[in-house]
């Protein structure tokens, strides 16, 4: 495969499992070293408020993101350059100034909440996936990574999970499931979900074609499927 990388996205829940499947895909494409973007890296730099105010941000929503310099990247990388990629720090909300150099490949996937929100994003996707699961599952999968990772405590995990991440899930990003051409549950073998993503990318180059594919695969777990 030559010329336009392939693009895949990847989107779902907090903590529904995209950036494990998004690093299992890059296993399975055919390449020494496909391109994993994440939207996370793209959260706009809160440097110039004070932590409190920084606190009190809304991270949820679209908004909080930079989609201008995240398009932009995009489009540089399916020309064939290269991009500096953010830094982001969660713990203080603000960019770190040693950012990652990323060069293309044939194959880039870009993981995280909002990739398919909007639409001049889902318009670069050759495959766009959702990743869906449970609400107490990505809870408690959240109050272990942001206690672990990100310094935070569990009342303030749960504060925010109530107050911001719930309701803008059900506002912005549970709609967008609609768009994927393939759905897998995040409690299921990545092996599995992996399997049905890649099925529909060989489908695709074999026809030679990059246009999102008429057939939507909806991949819901069966009983007894599980980790």
């Amino acid at each position: 495969m030559s010329g336009r990388p392939y693009i895949i996205g990847i989107a779902g829940p907090s903590c529904s499992g995209k950036s494990g499947l998004a690093k299992a895909l890059v296993d399975q494409l055919p390449e020494t070293d496909p391109l994993l973007v994440s939207l996370d890296s793209y959260y706009h730099d809160l440097s110039s408020l004070h932590p409190a105010e920084r606190e009190k941000r809304n991270f949820d929503r679209p908004e909080a993101l930079d989609l201008n310099l995240f398009k932009n990247h995009l489009q540089v990388l399916i020309s064939g350059g290269k991009i500096s990629e953010p830094n982001y720090d969660f713990a203080t909300h603000t960019r770190l100034p040693q950012s990652k150099r990323l060069s293309p490949g044939n194959f880039v996937i870009i993981e995280g909440l909002f990739v398919l929100h909007w639409k001049e994003i889902r318009d670069l996707l050759c495959t766009s996936v959702f990743v869906t699961l449970h609400d107490h599952i990505c809870l408690s999968r959240r109050l272990d990574r942001d206690t672990k990772e990100r310094g935070r405590t569990p009342e303030s995990v749960m504060a925010q999970y109530a107050e911001t991440v719930r309701p803008m899930n059900e506002k912005y990003i549970l709609p967008t499931k609609t768009f994927a051409d393939i759905v897998v549950n995040g409690e299921d073998l990545l092996e599995r979900s992996t399997a049905i993503i890649m099925a529909h990318i060989s489908s695709a180059i074999d026809h030679n074609s990059f246009n999102r594919q008429s057939t939507i695969i909806n991949h819901q777990s069966k009983p007894g499927d599980g980790k």
